[in-house]
């Protein structure tokens, strides 16, 4: 059974206070990503779920203002620390929270329990060979489109878990993964695609809200 103690003992963390929409969040970080990496190979497996990405502000932000239906059922893919789905739980939403990584989850059990979450779903889910058995309203993830070779296992994971007349809502930085996407979903989804920008003091970043309606299902 999971428990805080046990995760502070197992892992070196650091805090981080997000408001969002007015909302205030804390999260438990990786102190250093350097126990996660391979340094034989540093890139395989880089541990990008560690990293609070600005899509997923964005993305979260969008679900905290999407109305509430409580007979809705949500599945987060590649949660990472949890910011998505714990936003979207702690505005109403049914929400399943799930990733592959090991490290990944239980950062996501912590600050689900840090938010007052504890009663929110968490899973891990393998994008090549999907166990779960519910299906969904909505599927939603940010920063999930990074390699080519994963964009059929998605194509395989929606058809699978996205209920009849459910929805697609991803956030992602323009890349060029994007492009490819986009050709193979264009055969079985309706795609919307909006900018967003997210400003932050000086900066500003911009980034993409994908949102996918089935063509064969009503």
């Amino acid at each position: 059974m999971f428990s805080l103690e046990t995760f502070h003992k197992d892992y070196e963390t650091e805090s981080c206070d997000i408001v969002i929409d007015g909302h205030k969040f804390q999260f438990f970080v990786p102190e250093s990503v350097d126990r996660f990496v391979d340094p034989e190979d540093p890139l395989q497996n880089f541990p990008l779920w560690a990293k609070i990405w600005q899509a997923s502000v964005v993305l979260a932000q969008y679900l905290i203002r999407m109305p509430v239906e409580p007979e809705k059922r949500m599945l987060e893919i590649g949660s990472g620390l949890g910011l998505v789905g714990i936003a979207a739980a702690r505005a109403g939403h049914a929400v399943t929270m799930t990733d592959f990584n090991t490290d990944a989850l239980n950062f996501a059990q912590a600050n689900a329990r840090m938010n007052h979450c504890s009663h929110l779903q968490i899973s891990r889910l393998d994008w090549v060979r999907p166990n779960l058995l519910d299906a969904y309203d909505y599927i939603v993830g940010s920063e999930v489109i990074y390699k080519d070779q994963d964009i059929q296992h998605l194509l395989k994971l929606f058809d699978k878990y996205l209920k009849p007349g459910g929805k697609v809502l991803l956030v992602e930085e323009m890349r060029k993964t994007l492009n490819e996407f986009y050709q193979q979903m264009d055969d079985f989804y309706q795609i919307t695609v909006r900018k967003k920008i997210l400003r932050a003091q000086d900066e500003e970043n911009r980034v993409l809200l994908i949102q996918m309606v089935s063509k064969q299902k009503p």
